[in-house]
């Protein structure tokens, strides 16, 4: 790779037709001076190369430029196209300390934490700065009879400074954490050995962000994650779907956002959620794992399965006055159960529990933002997350298409 980087950059230095004249065009209006020429090393796939460019230098503006930068999408920049797709990757998948190593090891690139840092972060603003842009409908995705959207959020370690005076779950009522909201896409035309509907390969999307969902009916805009929700469904046509389905875990906020963007979504308790409850319950009821737990549990499990929350609910009822954890989760159930009608839901061919959910918050967001030590700005967060949901859904190369369409055009 070295030796085809000297190669190419004997190749371009010996072209010297960037060379346009005297004088040049600026951006501004004016004309520019040529200066002569001006070397500048660049990092590229096959390792670094010092270019040899004919510089102009407009005194307007008070502004150099060299049209070959412009030309072979280096203007401003000191990475080449390429490997701002390789640290694009690279910094939403690894840490940065990671990743430096791992272009270094596969690529043969040294690109510092520091670097990789700066230039993920800058890029994911740009790619998060682009989702809110670009929304028209994906037409390659195909649009199955049924669509799922599902939400949910998950919480990432934060700086002091971004949970000071925020309430949270430690003993002391204080945050460590800020709260990451996902929405996932996705079909289930497939079925498993047993015909339950199971995700449809490249079929599952994500976008996620810290920002809030909490909107008043008095609003006349959509609140931020609202608003990202929305537009994940127009790109992937969630409305045009025959069947629409909306999961969630049961919060409050989800089926106010569902009920408001699509009415005329099913909406369904993801049941890994709902069994999960229930055996927390279980294990505060019977003070841990011992034979009651597990004869009540799978009992009130059986129940849930078949869509007999009543049987369900009074169980939960005759334990509510001694035991709080029962109390809630029978407010949980009772305020969900026409959510929970999973008998008829599987009748339907329906999805109930894919797991898509749970594997979304893992992999989409704590994978990369969960790790040991790890503290994040809200900021820094946002923009490594629109990388990892935008490389996870396939849209990166879309991104990189758009970007250098634009500078082109600049």
């Amino acid at each position: 790779m070295a030796a085809a980087a000297r190669v190419l950059q004997r190749v371009i230095n010996a072209d010297h037709s960037d060379y346009r004249g005297p004088t040049l065009a600026c951006r501004c209006g004016a004309q520019a001076r040529y200066e002569g020429r001006r070397d500048k090393t660049f990092i590229t796939v096959l390792g670094e190369l010092t270019l040899d460019r004919a510089y102009y230098y407009c005194g307007r503006c008070r502004a150099g430029f060299c049209p070959r930068d412009r030309e072979l999408g280096l203007e401003e920049e000191t990475l080449s196209p390429g490997v701002l797709r390789m640290i694009a990757i690279v910094g939403g998948t690894e840490s940065f300390a990671d990743g430096s190593k791992l272009l270094d090891v596969l690529a043969g690139l040294k690109v510092g934490a520091k670097l990789l840092e700066r230039t993920a972060e800058a890029l994911g603003g740009e790619v998060a700065g682009d989702e809110r842009q670009v929304f028209a409908a994906e037409v390659h995705r195909q649009v199955a009879p049924t669509m799922y959207l599902g939400m949910d959020g998950t919480g990432i370690p934060a700086r002091r400074s971004e949970v000071e005076g925020r309430s949270g779950k430690q003993p002391d009522g204080t945050a460590k954490t800020r709260e990451v909201k996902l929405c996932v896409v996705w079909s289930a035309e497939s079925r498993d050995q047993d015909g339950i509907p199971a995700r449809d390969p490249g079929s599952v999307t994500y976008t996620a962000a810290i920002e809030s969902a909490a909107m008043r009916d008095t609003d006349d805009d959509l609140s931020a994650f609202a608003a990202r929700v929305w537009r994940e469904a127009e790109r992937r046509r969630f409305c045009q779907a025959k069947g629409q389905v909306v999961l969630g875990d049961g919060a409050i906020w989800i089926w106010k956002l569902a009920s408001d963007l699509f009415p005329r979504a099913i909406q369904i308790v993801d049941r890994f959620h709902a069994k999960e409850r229930l055996t927390k319950a279980a294990k505060a009821i019977w003070g841990g794992e011992n034979d009651n737990y597990r004869i009540w549990v799978t009992a009130r499990q059986a129940e849930l399965d078949a869509g007999n929350i009543p049987a369900l609910l009074e169980k939960l009822q005759t334990h509510a006055d001694r035991c709080e954890e029962a109390r809630t989760c029978h407010e949980y159930f009772h305020n969900n159960r026409d959510r929970m009608r999973y008998a008829e839901f599987h009748a339907a061919g329906l999805c109930t529990s894919t797991g898509v959910l749970e594997a979304g918050c893992k992999t989409a967001v704590g994978a990369r933002l969960k790790r040991s030590g790890m503290h994040w700005t809200v900021r820094g967060a946002n923009t490594i997350i629109a990388l990892r949901c935008a490389n996870l859904s396939g849209r990166l190369d879309g991104f990189f298409e758009r970007r250098s369409e634009a500078r082109m055009a600049a």
